[in-house]
């Protein structure tokens, strides 16, 4: 069965100036075919106790202070120029933000916090970041505030929702996590991709690719605001920064960085590619690795300068990459690739692709397990979901959609039990236990589901996508 593209077909494009070339790799062509509002006291106690309980925060004894009200820049514009980001209390987080927030862990100054016995902690010493302003991070593991229970402060009190953007539909299917059904639909612009969380964590961005509109949700009360004129938003990622909103314009051949908050443009970059798509930052946030999907590229790009640094052909005739992300240690970029039926991995820094494993057909979407040690990958052309072991390099196991399906985008639940999955030609979301792999529920939503967002999960910030925390 030949794949079908996430965002259409693509359009015939202009011949693009012809890129830098990473070392080592082959020359390039000049040009490649196209292919809120408070609720009343007692409900609200309620609901934050109950989201306390779940992520276990509330067993961890941290002391909770959030500011419920501000979530969108345009509601709180005292904060755009705010040093604080809201996490300062949270490890690595002070001096890194941008957004001013109300949430702290108790005992902290200039970011040096402590944690309440029971709090998971990061596992190594951290390591400043060549990215200014970018948050320190774990070298051993870039996922080890990713932990059960490690939600920040600022969202604590955000309602365990599921975000299920239908492209053929132009809605959102909200579903509650907790019992597996449908709370509402919002209706939303023209063919909306994925839901992706802001990197301060308070806001949810629905990205209405051919509305070339962002619709904001408002995590803590789950009402869609007013859309946010944006051309060709098929993805969206933040810099690790906080200081940029990346757009991957698919259909524009750009990159365009934007205001992460009011999404004004702040550089337009042009790519020598068709279909960017989906994207990872290297450890120290100094690069970013996209795939290209109609052109079968990556591209390697300088996120202080927004620069290009590189592109690379995939070896493979057709080849169609899409999601991507980085090892626990830092050291492979792992690239899904829908005709491959695998993980290409690339060494980022030499920025050259080293082999390719095999998953299933129609590999596609990545995850990362709670414990940093397995990564969930979703075969959409053979309703599967390969488990692959980072410690080995190699795929362990692989579960079976029973009856078959078309497991697409998602993201893992905050306590890491459950691994939600977009049936992308079959209208219908995947809740699989990350235990057995058995499927927990499987739940009718609009047509053509796509990238789903769990909402909220741990992390201190957000780099966008349907939800890669570190």
């Amino acid at each position: 069965m030949t794949p079908t593209p996430d965002d259409g077909t693509p359009p015939t494009p202009p011949t693009p100036p012809t890129p830098p070339t990473a070392p080592g790799s082959p020359a390039l062509p000049t040009s490649h075919a196209a292919r809120g509002r408070r609720s009343a006291p007692r409900r609200r106690a309620r609901r934050l106790a109950g989201v306390l309980i779940a992520t276990g925060v509330l067993g961890a004894g941290v002391w909770l202070a959030v500011d419920r009200g501000v979530w969108h820049d345009a509601t709180a514009p005292a904060a755009k120029n705010s040093g604080a980001s809201g996490m300062d209390g949270m490890p690595g987080m002070s001096g890194g933000g941008r957004v001013a927030g109300a949430g702290v862990l108790p005992g902290g100054a200039n970011g040096a916090a402590k944690t309440a016995p029971g709090t998971p902690r990061a596992a190594g010493a951290l390591q400043p970041a060549a990215l200014p302003g970018m948050p320190d991070y774990d070298p051993a593991d870039l996922y080890s505030f990713d932990r059960p229970g490690m939600i920040s402060p600022v969202i604590a009190s955000a309602l365990p929702r599921v975000y299920v953007p239908n492209t053929e539909s132009d809605t959102v299917t909200v579903i509650d996590p907790a019992d597996y059904h449908v709370i509402e639909t919002i209706n939303v612009g023209r063919q909306p991709q994925h839901v992706v969380p802001s990197w301060d964590l308070k806001t949810l961005w629905v990205n209405d690719d051919l509305g070339n509109t962002l619709t904001p949700i408002d995590p803590f009360t789950g009402k869609a605001g007013t859309p946010v004129a944006v051309h060709d938003p098929y993805n969206l990622y933040f810099t690790p920064d906080g200081a940029s909103a990346v757009v991957m314009a698919s259909k524009d051949m750009q990159l365009v960085f934007r205001d992460p908050h009011s999404m004004a443009v702040q550089k337009t970059l042009p790519v020598p590619c068709a279909g960017v798509n989906h994207a990872d930052f290297a450890p120290d946030g100094s690069y970013f690795i996209v795939s290209c999907e109609f052109s079968g590229q990556l591209l390697k790009v300088d996120t202080k300068n927004r620069s290009l640094l590189g592109v690379v052909d995939l070896p493979q005739r057709g080849a169609m990459p899409q999601d991507v992300k980085i090892s626990p240690d830092g050291k492979v970029f792992y690239v899904a690739d829908m005709v491959a039926n695998g993980l290409w991995t690339v060494d980022g820094n030499a920025f050259k692709v080293t082999g390719l494993i095999p998953t299933g057909r129609g590999a596609h979407g990545l995850y990362v397990s709670r414990d940093s040690k397995t990564m969930y990958v979703s075969n959409r052309g053979e309703g599967t979901i390969t488990l692959f072991d980072f410690a080995t390099g190699k795929p362990r196991a692989k579960w079976e959609l029973p009856g078959g399906g078309s497991p697409d985008m998602g993201g893992v639940s905050a306590d890491g039990k459950v691994l939600w999955l977009s049936g992308r030609y079959n209208a219908e979301v995947y809740a699989i236990s990350t235990d057995d792999g058995k499927l927990l529920a499987r739940v009718r939503v609009g047509r053509g589901p796509h990238g789903l967002a769990v909402y909220p999960q741990p992390g201190r910030y957000s780099l966008g996508h349907t939800g890669v925390f570190r």
